[in-house]
């Protein structure tokens, strides 16, 4: 298991996407580059933000593959690897694990609602067992507004009680802060990352938080890493106003409309089916909002 826990400002990197439909894997490193470059301390590769459901099994270990030979230091990215189906879920982390990534972020086995929590117990075993002689640590998922089926506090315990630190954090993308701190109280050793930069102050000066894994860091990551690093409020409130350009309209297909406007390139609009482009109103409005934080923060 990778042996530097994860922690600070995380992008949910949105993943390009080629005209037939795959992922544009020179678009993918380039923006893998980029983020760190202007903050980000780790990334979260395909993610919901990365759009990873949408895209097949071998079509996601591909892209994992080319992170890896790109040289990217994967020691700092987690991937999505949870699926519907358990067998691409271990064939997803067991890849991950090959590799070297620093943590595999598994959804619940989505499809059938309201199962019990023995059947999600044998779920993350068949991963713990499947990566038993490349152990990667695993981070918890939570996000039942999509996924419809939670990892609940009493069910997080039993999987620590039967795994231990395999089980290693968990992403809340629930927005539900009080959820997020009651998990973080499961284990001194059990990191959970937010999904909204607001948690950052949180995270700083030994807070219950690791840090924050959020979609829009992919457009705000300077400013995140001096709120995260410096403390700076300023920072975070126009971090926290970019974020807020996206309420009321579709995140992932809003993030990557206004990646496309800050790097003068169309193609990273482009979004994979069931999502749609995003409007050109919505368009117009983030980005001129967008501009605007950004021209505050200048003057």
């Amino acid at each position: 298991m990778a042996k530097d826990r994860l922690s600070g400002v995380f992008a949910a990197v949105a993943t390009a996407v080629d005209a037939d439909g795959s992922p544009d894997v020179p678009r993918c490193l380039s923006l893998a580059r980029h983020l760190p470059d202007t903050g980000c301390d780790g990334l979260n590769v395909l993610g919901t933000t990365g759009e990873a459901t949408s895209f097949s099994v071998d079509e996601r270990k591909r892209l994992m593959t080319a992170y890896r030979d790109a040289g990217l230091p994967l020691h700092k990215l987690m991937v999505g690897t949870g699926a519907a189906a358990v067998a691409d879920a271990v064939a997803l982390t067991r890849h991950a694990a090959a590799l070297g990534f620093g943590g595999a972020l598994v959804l619940p086995p989505f499809y059938y609602k309201g199962v019990p929590d023995d059947g999600l117990v044998a779920y993350v075993d068949a991963l713990v067992t499947a990566t038993a002689d490349t152990p990667i640590a695993i981070y918890l998922y939570h996000y039942p507004a999509l996924s419809g089926l939670p990892w609940p506090v009493p069910l997080i315990r039993r999987l620590r009680e039967r795994f231990g630190a395999r089980i290693t954090g968990l992403k809340d993308s629930s927005g539900d802060l009080g959820f997020s701190r009651e998990a973080a109280k499961i284990a001194p050793d059990f990191d959970v990352f937010p999904s909204s930069e607001a948690a950052l102050p949180e995270a700083r000066d030994g807070g219950p938080f690791a840090g924050c894994i959020s979609a829009t860091a992919n457009l705000n990551a300077d400013l995140c890493a001096r709120a995260y690093r410096q403390g700076d409020r300023a920072a975070l409130d126009s971090a926290v106003a970019i974020r807020g350009l996206f309420d009321g309209k579709p995140l992932v297909a809003g993030v990557k409309a206004l990646l496309a406007h800050i790097h003068g390139d169309p193609a990273l609009a482009k979004v994979k089916p069931p999502l749609a482009d995003f409007s050109a109103a919505d368009r117009a409005a983030v980005t001129s909002g967008y501009d605007a934080v950004r021209a505050k923060r200048v003057a």
